[in-house]
């Protein structure tokens, strides 16, 4: 997490105005004590009113309050449906941002609708959407960067393959993630599905964008536009 990122959501912490110690919220932002202490100096230098000290925990004296969002109720229902199938169907870090951000727009609602946000929907994620998890932050990763992975691979009859892919894209389809890539054994276009990639190895090769081979290609010879 970015440090300006973590000092936002220090302040939406302490935005309830009761006390907390520096272990527990470190806890929650998943960095060292060191860290947190160091993250509420900045805070406390900026001027933000929080009285406290190390062994003690911090406190917020004066409220901090944020202008209401102006979102309907169907768009607020819609917002809080899409990042609870983010957070059910996705990787834990994943998982985590969904609900970060799900807190900071519940923060920032109005008081007559902030309970109300809680769509009448139950998600339960399938067996293949569990088992790619473990798979999408490197995927994510691989895909900024323009990297080459070594994927080993299982098909539907179990034959397993081992091949060097450009990723380009991750495709959720309500139940099961693939993976479209450029596949340099088969020079062109492979999609593969993200449960059934039983290993992954960086390469350590970086590739940029390559006319023909990149995402704008695969997007025109899947017909997708837009």
């Amino acid at each position: 997490m970015r440090r300006t990122d973590r000092l936002f959501d220090l302040i939406q912490i302490l935005r309830d105005g009761r006390l907390h110690t520096a272990r527990d919220m470190a806890e929650r932002l998943e960095v060292s004590t060191r860290t947190l202490w160091r993250d509420m100096a900045t805070l406390i230098a900026s001027g933000l009113p929080v009285e406290g000290e190390r062994g003690v925990g911090y406190i917020l004296r004066e409220p901090i309050t944020l202008p209401p969002l102006t979102l309907t109720e169907d768009e607020t229902e819609a917002l809080a449906l899409a990042l609870r199938l983010l957070s059910e169907g996705a990787d834990p870090g994943m998982a985590g941002a969904a609900a970060r951000l799900s807190g900071k727009i519940m923060a920032a609602l109005p008081a007559s609708r902030a309970g109300r946000t809680d769509p009448p929907v139950w998600i339960f994620p399938g067996a293949e959407a569990l088992a790619a998890a473990r798979h999408l932050p490197d995927l994510r990763r691989a895909i900024r960067l323009g990297a080459v992975l070594e994927i080993a691979y299982a098909d539907g009859a179990g034959r397993e393959t081992v091949r060097a892919v450009r990723p380009l894209v991750l495709e959720f389809w309500g139940r099961v993630w693939t993976l479209a890539t450029w596949c340099e054994a088969r020079g062109d276009f492979r999609s593969f599905r993200v449960d059934r990639i039983v290993e992954m190895r960086d390469t350590g090769r970086v590739v940029p964008p390559e006319a023909g081979r990149d995402l704008a290609a695969w997007r025109e010879k899947a017909g997708i536009s837009g």
